[in-house]
């Protein structure tokens, strides 16, 4: 029997929210399939007061109908340690906001299940967790320094530059061999960003598919492949990436197995990673997507295997 009860979910504005591909809302509805009450609330209500963590939360009622799919209570404040699980779900940016929303929730350790861990969370960006793994990915140099990045082009050929914190495919650029737009987007990005930027070999398979595979307690899952638009190298289905059925290939079972362990260490219950012709180039793991498209391409609904494998977490509390 379960011992979950109680869960919060601290997320993005729902009534903003597109359920269509939404994977926050696919947990929420499989949450609800399981008879949970649900506590929302946003980042914004989330305070230290002493060492109690709490949030000014609304009950939530979610239904699978477009225009119409929530219903909040009252606003309340709730102690966060009396929740069975809290799952961390807004979306990035990855910046100083998030960083100090992690920094709360880890003082509810050991008192309640946060998913995904936040110190992992903390610990682990997209673009840099990933670097952890150097061969399974395509040659890839984190560095703000144009030197550097003159003599990777030089080595490398094409190019793709993109913000180190960034997200869903905002200010990816692919740099050809001689590129008069070079010099422009260096001072861009040297004005636009403090830290170090991704600079990365082009891969020209990226046409065929970028993959998403979800893999859940370590282990891979489901995926989907997301084909970029016409005209586009960018393959988030935010800027318009169509998704495909996908299977997983010999090659992909490889880098899963690779990882899979060390994400269980570290609580990365929810990771998804993507795979361009058999390299690795990102470990999502700040509010993975993709449990939607999965499942409406003829895939399993992972919503069950997430709350399968965070049931059975708590349950061996």
């Amino acid at each position: 029997m379960s011992k979950i009860t109680r869960i919060a979910v601290q997320m993005d504005p729902i009534e903003r929210i597109n359920i269509a591909g939404d994977s926050t809302f696919a947990l929420l509805l499989e949450a609800r399939a399981r008879g949970f009450e649900i506590l929302y609330y946003t980042p914004d209500k989330l305070s230290l007061r002493g060492q109690d963590v709490v949030a000014t939360a609304q009950t939530l009622s979610v239904r699978d109908i477009a225009g119409d799919h929530f219903t909040l209570g009252t606003p309340r404040e709730i102690f966060l340690r009396d929740m069975d699980v809290v799952l961390l779900r807004q979306d990035p940016p990855f910046d100083l906001s998030y960083i100090t929303s992690t920094h709360l929730l880890e003082k509810i350790g050991g008192k309640t299940l946060v998913v995904n861990d936040p110190v992992s969370v903390r610990n682990a960006p997209e673009k840099l967790f990933v670097m952890d793994f150097p061969q399974l990915m395509p040659p890839t140099l984190i560095t703000r320094d144009r030197a550097a990045i003159d003599a990777f082009r030089a080595q490398h050929g094409e190019v793709v530059m993109k913000p180190l914190h960034g997200h869903g495919g905002a200010a990816v650029f692919r740099l050809q061999n001689q590129d008069a737009n070079y010099g422009s987007l260096y001072d861009l990005f040297a004005t636009s960003f403090r830290e170090q930027w991704v600079v990365q070999k082009f891969l020209p398979a990226v046409k065929k598919g970028d993959k998403r595979i979800i893999l859940v307690d370590g282990q891979p899952a489901g995926a989907v492949n997301r084909v970029p638009a016409e005209n586009d190298i960018r393959s988030n289905m935010v800027r318009g990436g169509a998704a495909e059925a996908a299977d997983l290939t010999e090659r992909e079972r490889e880098i899963c197995a690779t990882i899979g362990s060390e994400l269980k260490r570290r609580g990365l219950i929810f990771v998804g990673i993507d795979v361009i012709d058999g390299w690795l180039t990102e470990i999502n793991v700040t509010s993975p997507t993709g449990v939607r498209a999965i499942k409406r391409t003829g895939g399993p609904d992972l919503a069950v295997a997430i709350w399968d494998a965070i049931e059975a977490r708590v349950n061996a509390q």
